[in-house]
């Protein structure tokens, strides 16, 4: 397994229930053949430019150990989540 790091945007409309449903559902996909090994909702932000008209978002930041498969799992599965307006998976070679 290889280090992982993740972080995503998601709408800031949603209330505290669904922010924790989109993350619990993350960390879900991760856990099969992977493992979380630091996991940070670093609030409401202000986007650096606009996506769609829209001006902030809820940053989630994520390192985990797994493998190819689990990445292209949750790669898929962020493409088609509504919730989430912005992701980015990236090799931690700290």
């Amino acid at each position: 397994m290889r280090k992982y790091e993740v972080m995503y945007i998601i709408r800031p409309e949603l209330e505290q229930e669904a922010v924790q449903a989109v993350t619990d559902k993350f960390q879900g996909i991760i856990g099969n053949g992977g493992e979380v090994t630091k996991h940070d909702v670093m609030g409401k932000r202000r986007l650096a430019y606009e996506i769609n008209k829209i001006r902030d978002g809820i940053y989630v930041l994520v390192h985990f150990n797994a493998t190819s498969e689990v990445i292209a799992e949750i790669d898929r599965v962020m493409k088609i989540t509504d919730e989430v307006i912005r992701y980015l998976i990236v090799k931690d070679v700290a």
